[in-house]
């Protein structure tokens, strides 16, 4: 092979590439270099590990953890400092007893109650007026109001789902009259009460109708040239959500049952016979009724099936069983009404050749008769200590 003969152009040409790559070089390893330095420096520094520090200036210089602020604290300390509660002992067994709350569809339970909260252990005030259960407005007349000027206002009395009554007397000294639309009097009234009831059986007053009524007063006292004083509407709504919640928990029944013995059926005309005899009444609400001297209802005899006892079917009527039932707030002397329900309980049970149970069918023995007793006693207690005693005109006026 020949020797390749180069021009002085391709020469020039090699040698300025071989310069170009040495530059390159020399600009690379001079690079390294001066980033290799930098790095020493930055890692030969100290740096303080601020997990270490121990100095308070740490809570000066760095962020702040979140901290209790005192009034938090000072609870703490507080339930820190309560004894602990003492540990419940197993309960002994217990024997289901026949207590049945009364139905309440109406009825909702105060979850939320303002925070203006009266208590509905108010006294009574003058003329027998109940404030602890009703809302009690005043008008004071310049002129005598007539029974007539008040035609209006009794027409609305049914227009706030509670009941609503109104009382006149015609001097300061007088007796409180009740008045109604047919009320005639000569000479009319000095002064006006009118109460509307905050709480019945299908739960407390609403604020609406407290509002509307109050609203209706002044605007009546206003027509007649009359001054009237009506109390603050949230405070009379709070009280009545107090008062409702109270008689929810009271609000009970205690229903004792007799089934005939396997499988059989007692027949309607003989529960009617052997009901009479005991001292009931029959009524045409579908119930036997066993009353006091006064007439008022203490317990009653109905059918434990969903038939009602009724006057022209009682014949041909046959049920595998009859209930008791007594309301406990509605009677006085709770427990010696019960111990005449359960003497004649007990009577028409071994007639019929039946036997007591409680709600679950389970027999009734003497012990769980015992614990009904008590705590119909125990519900008693708690009305009378709330000032509404069991069978009394406020208990009659609420669980109507």
């Amino acid at each position: 092979m020949g020797m390749v003969n180069l021009s002085e152009l391709q020469i020039s040409l090699i040698a300025i590439g071989f310069v170009v790559v040495m530059g390159v070089l020399f600009f690379n390893w001079m690079q390294q270099r001066r980033y290799r330095r930098g790095a020493e420096e930055a890692f030969a520094r100290k740096h303080e590990d601020v997990l270490l520090r121990t100095d308070k200036s740490f809570a000066e210089d760095e962020r702040i953890e979140p901290q209790l602020g005192k009034d938090i604290l000072q609870e703490q300390e507080i339930f820190q400092e309560l004894p602990a509660e003492p540990k419940e002992e197993p309960a002994e067994p217990v024997e289901p007893v026949s207590l049945v709350e009364i139905v309440q569809p109406n009825r909702e339970a105060a979850s939320t109650v303002p925070e203006v909260v009266t208590s509905v252990d108010a006294p009574v005030s003058d003329g027998g007026v109940l404030d602890m259960v009703d809302y009690v407005v005043n008008i004071r007349g310049q002129t005598p109001i007539t029974a007539s000027d008040m035609t209006e206002v009794l027409q609305r009395k049914f227009d706030f789902n509670k009941p609503v009554q109104w009382l006149g007397r015609r001097e300061i000294d007088a007796l409180w009259e009740e008045i109604a639309l047919e009320t005639s009097v000569k000479g009319g009234y000095g002064d006006l009460r009118g109460r509307l009831q905050l709480v019945d059986r299908a739960g407390p007053v609403s604020e609406v109708s407290l509002s509307e009524f109050r609203d209706m007063v002044r605007n009546f006292a206003t027509h007649v040239n009359a001054v009237a004083d009506c109390p603050d509407v949230r405070q009379a709504y709070a009280q009545a959500l107090s008062l409702d919640q109270f008689c929810a928990e009271v609000d009970v029944m205690i229903g004792i049952n007799i089934i005939s013995r396997d499988n059989s059926v007692f027949t309607g005309a003989k529960i009617r016979v052997l009901a009479e005899a005991s001292g009931f009444r029959f009524g045409t609400e579908g119930v036997f009724t066993y009353r006091d001297e006064s007439n008022s209802v203490l317990f009653s005899l109905n059918n434990h099936e969903s038939s009602p006892f009724l006057p022209d079917t009682m014949r041909t009527l046959t049920t595998h069983g009859i209930t008791f039932l007594l309301e406990v707030p509605r009677i006085t002397n709770g427990e010696k009404v019960f111990g005449e329900m359960m003497h004649v309980a007990r009577s028409l049970s071994d007639t019929l050749g039946g036997i007591m149970v409680d709600d679950n069918h389970a027999p009734l023995s003497d012990s769980g008769i015992g614990k009904i007793k008590r705590q119909l006693i125990a519900i008693q207690s708690m009305m009378l200590a709330r000032n509404i005693p069991a069978g009394g005109e406020i208990a009659l006026r609420l669980f109507a």
